[in-house]
């Protein structure tokens, strides 16, 4: 009977990876059903490491419970968040095409779930269904947009601007709120945005004075003022 139940666990955990991510929500119910059987679940406590800097690259990881923090270490040990996944994400796509290492680390947030594919496996399916790899070139191109413009920012904005920015567009859809919920801690939004967490507190706290937001709790944001916040 445990038995069962852990092989029904394990099922669902796939079936949720496979109909949540982009790359293969689109497939038909056979075709995901193929993906299932490639995958494995893996559970991480909080705080856990998944992968390393420097760790081989053979598998990609999705998130079907849970969040994953990806990060870098510069030479000097100072950290640099890269993004957060959310239930749906991935990573670890760069394993697809080619033998290489992770040049990031993968912390788990909290209780998380993963599912892995193996390279080999993920390259037999890329190959009998091709609409897989066109779904992974957009994410791939959404990845380096994003990364340029965090580049760019990086070099040519004010703390406050990038900031601002990011409020501005974690907004999902300010014609019908104007609250929004920090998808990360202020500790990593600092790593994001390339500042202090004591940067990061004394900034909200300008801006809530010069009335372009409130803060309704510590991850909760009221924007009052868009287009004044836009212009900081």
């Amino acid at each position: 009977m445990e038995k069962n139940k852990t092989c029904g666990h394990r099922h669902d955990q796939h079936k949720m990876c496979v109909s949540l991510v982009p790359i293969f929500n689109h497939l038909e119910v056979d075709q995901m059903k193929e993906i299932m059987k490639a995958a494995q679940s893996v559970a991480y406590k909080r705080g856990e490491i998944i992968y390393h800097a420097g760790d081989e690259s053979d598998s990609l990881y999705i998130v079907s419970r849970g969040k994953i923090r990806i990060y870098r270490l510069s030479e000097s040990g100072k950290e640099q968040l890269v993004r957060i996944l959310q239930p749906g994400d991935f990573t670890g796509e760069l394993a697809l095409f080619k033998e290489a290492t992770h040049e990031a680390y993968a912390e788990a947030m909290t209780e998380t779930n993963v599912c892995m594919i193996q390279r080999t496996d993920l390259q037999q399916l890329l190959l009998k269904y091709p609409s897989i790899s066109l779904k992974i070139l957009t994410e791939f191109s959404n990845r380096l947009d994003e990364s340029e413009k965090q580049t760019t920012r990086f070099a040519t904005e004010k703390v406050e601007t990038r900031i601002a920015l990011f409020l501005a567009e974690s907004l999902a859809d300010p014609a019908r709120s104007n609250e929004l919920e920090l998808p990360m801690s202020k500790k990593d939004l600092a790593s994001y945005l390339g500042t202090t967490p004591e940067t990061i507190s004394r900034k909200f706290a300008e801006l809530e004075q010069q009335g372009y937001i409130k803060q309704k709790s510590p991850r909760i944001i009221e924007i009052l003022d868009l287009d004044g916040l836009l212009l900081v």
